[in-house]
């Protein structure tokens, strides 16, 4: 599951998805269906999709679980993006964010939030804790493609 040389680092001159080939997102949702669309979506921009069905698999597949060694690199550098659902069981998508800000080898990876529920207070919250962006679900593949555009702007500021 390598990503032929993809990279979390913002010192590349190519943008986040410029280069979609190489783009690798970590995809979170607790709910089936919403993973294979989420799935279907991203890979149609060509990008690298794994997914996780709750946090605490996130957090294993990232390299931070509990019973991980905190600097192990892990998968750190195959992937460039995490998005995630809001309410899951077992840990909410903003505490995954929150864990992976809290990593130093983890916190410059963005993270998307996505919800069903249009709650302004969570949304800040999450904004506030560092989330790229927060988008609504049912996703469609234009929100794909403005998540596209807005993190390759970020990748060239």
């Amino acid at each position: 599951m390598e990503a032929s040389s993809a990279s979390s680092s913002s010192s590349s001159s190519t943008g986040f998805m410029e280069n979609v080939e190489q783009a690798h997102v970590l995809a979170v949702d607790d709910s089936i269906i919403d993973r294979k669309l989420i799935e279907k979506l991203l890979k149609n921009l060509s990008c690298k999709v794994t997914t996780a069905e709750n946090g605490l698999r996130a957090l294993e597949f990232l390299g931070l679980g509990d019973h991980q060694n905190s600097s192990l690199e892990g998968n750190i550098s195959k992937v460039n993006l995490v998005i995630t659902d809001y309410c899951m069981p077992g840990m909410t998508g903003y505490e995954l964010l929150k864990k992976i800000k809290e990593s130093s080898l983890m916190k410059e990876v963005p993270v998307v939030i996505m919800s069903s529920e249009y709650v302004p207070n969570r949304i800040n919250k999450c904004l506030e804790e560092g989330a790229q962006m927060f988008m609504l679900k049912p996703l469609r593949q234009s929100d794909i493609k403005k998540l596209r555009c807005h993190l390759m702007k970020l990748e060239r500021t």
